[in-house]
């Protein structure tokens, strides 16, 4: 919900501030919009969807690029935003940064504000299912490098999209093309993120500001609907198939799916009003939203990282960080600014005190709750210990050993699952990489049905134990990548540029301009032309049987085989 609100609520305003829109039906228009080809295309319809709108977000991204370094007679060069950056901070200065320049940084507020996003991001990508989705999607082995690329690609959209937009938006306030010229936008606008579009407008007038609102309207929706997609898996598989309807067909499934999609769509579009009418903005989110999820990100970590994680501490140590948070919020709150309202428990400075208790707080009673209640709750049902054994790579000793309809799998009889693993593996032996099953042999086949005939499927004919050797290696290159990021961009950088209060000569801001550049290219070749070069095979057999069906119309070929998809 949180993750969706910055999101919708976020671009909702944006909107509202460009097209003059009602800010409410702009709550209601975006995720509704996206819940209908999400409905219609499904998991693959998101894919597809982010794909081309990731596309079309990069040319957005070029155009205002090569306008603020090349071609604007505003600005047009690297050595031209030096200068007008030089003159908005002495017009303009900023509290407590250096010399109050915007060429510095060293800037309080900003260091405060990154560890506020720092621990909003972390427990939103450990939390969010829409990121597990994706790397479900994928195959283990490779996820650790798509990951990798995917962290790449991604700092290059705030670096260099910041860069130009956001110090473009000081340096054209003195311009007679800037929206609010000649006074400089609002706090409140500002933090209701329409910095970049004052940019936008300023740069390209009319035109910038629909060049805006298309590239804002790429991102939410590609996003949106990872986001819809999320809750209704959580909703039809964690909720309804769990709890309501264990023996649901897959058609029934895909239609509470499909209803899953709506109701959210319409939950979020009404939180998103919620918010707006209490004066809550984007930054405001983003501020305070690691005070109220920060407290889970490290249990859920360690259930995955640490052997030892038991079953009281996942469970209640989120909600004990959840209470530390908020009491460390709203004290600071009081204390620092005297009262609690939207704009007092916005202050980064008021945040940062319940983001780091939440988030600390929640691994520290994970610790000690595992040390005072080690118990580990292990599932005894059939279709759990074969799955465990197939992650493993471990063979299940027989058909006969899993029942065929885990409805009627008698709980109990199973036995332990860590037992029956040490069976399986004793009798068996693991897997060798070199020597898989044929898929006809009982080893292969003995999969317990789910109820769901995809996913029947997919663990009966494709899922495949993980290679070791794969594993290790993925292991390996995100240690030694965790390593490099936490070495350069949490210590060396800046230390070294907010530790030295360093205020960029023109020299070093061109240097800071062309890397920020280079780093979008960077990020468009990830995300835009590596997938093309990745997937070429498929394409070129899919364009074929295109082609063919296409000749077959002028009566100049047969009509195509159904094997001439092949399986793209």
């Amino acid at each position: 919900m949180l993750v969706g609100a910055c999101l919708v609520l976020g671009g909702s305003q944006v909107v509202a501030a460009l097209t003059d829109m009602n800010v409410y039906a702009a709550c209601f228009l975006i995720p509704l919009v996206v819940a209908v080809y999400v409905i219609v295309g499904g998991l693959r319809s998101t894919f597809l969807c982010d794909y081309t709108h990731t596309v079309i977000l990069f040319l957005a991204i070029f155009i205002f690029g090569f306008l603020m370094y090349c071609t604007s007679p505003i600005i047009g060069s690297p050595s031209a935003f030096y200068d007008l950056l030089v003159s908005a901070s002495q017009q303009m200065p900023i509290a407590r940064n250096t010399e109050g320049s915007y060429l510095t940084f060293r800037s309080v507020d900003g260091l405060i504000f990154a560890v506020d996003l720092l621990v909003a991001g972390f427990s939103t990508v450990w939390l969010d299912q829409a990121y597990w989705q994706r790397a479900i999607a994928s195959r283990p082995e490779t996820s650790v490098r798509a990951y990798l690329l995917g962290g790449i690609a991604w700092y290059g959209i705030p670096y260099g999209f910041a860069t130009a937009m956001g110090l473009g938006c000081a340096a054209l306030t003195s311009s007679p093309s800037f929206p609010t010229y000649p006074q400089a936008l609002t706090s409140a606008q500002n933090n209701a993120g329409l910095s970049s579009p004052a940019t936008a407008i300023a740069l390209l007038g009319k035109g910038g500001a629909v060049l805006m609102l298309l590239l804002l309207f790429m991102a939410v929706t590609s996003s949106t609907s990872a986001e819809l997609i999320a809750v209704s898996s959580l909703l039809t598989f964690d909720v309804y198939k769990t709890y309501i309807h264990p023996a649901s067909s897959s058609q029934r499934l895909v239609q509470v799916s499909h209803a899953g999609i709506v109701i959210y769509a319409l939950v979020l579009a009404t939180f998103c009003c919620i918010l707006n009418a209490a004066g809550v903005n984007l930054t405001w989110l983003l501020t305070v939203l690691g005070v109220i999820v920060g407290a889970a990100g490290l249990p859920v970590g360690l259930v995955l990282l640490w052997p030892r994680m038991s079953t009281a501490a996942t469970i209640a140590s989120p909600w004990i960080g959840l209470a530390m948070g908020l009491i460390a919020w709203f004290v600071t709150t009081v204390k620092r600014s005297g009262s609690i309202t939207v704009d007092t428990t916005g202050d980064v400075t008021n945040a940062v005190a319940g983001n780091l208790a939440s988030c600390g707080g929640g691994a520290v009673v994970a610790f000690v709750l595992t040390f005072i209640f080690p118990k580990q709750h292990i599932s005894t049902q059939a279709r759990d210990i074969e799955r465990a054994n197939k992650i493993k790579g471990v063979r299940a000793p027989t058909v006969e050993s899993t029942s065929p309809d885990p409805q009627h799998s008698p709980e109990g009889e199973v036995g332990d699952a860590e037992k029956a693993a040490e069976i399986s593996t004793a009798k068996e032996g693991p897997i060798n990489k070199h020597e898989k099953p044929p898929k006809s042999s009982p080893e292969a086949e003995a999969v317990v049905p789910t109820g769901n005939e995809l996913v029947d499927y997919l663990e009966a004919k494709q899922m495949e134990p993980m290679d070791p050797e794969l594993v290790k290696k993925g292991e390996k290159l995100a240690v030694a990548f965790n390593w490099i990021y936490l070495l350069i961009a949490l210590i060396l950088v800046p230390f070294t540029l907010f530790g030295t209060g360093y205020v960029y000569n023109k020299a070093f801001f061109t240097g800071w301009v062309v890397v920020s550049f280079i780093w979008v290219w960077v990020s468009m070749l990830i995300c835009v032309i590596y997938p093309v070069v990745e997937s070429a095979g498929a394409l070129k057999h899919i364009s074929r049987g295109l082609w063919m069906d296409a000749m077959s119309l002028f009566g100049k070929s047969k009509p195509r085989a159904r094997e001439a998809y092949g399986t793209a």
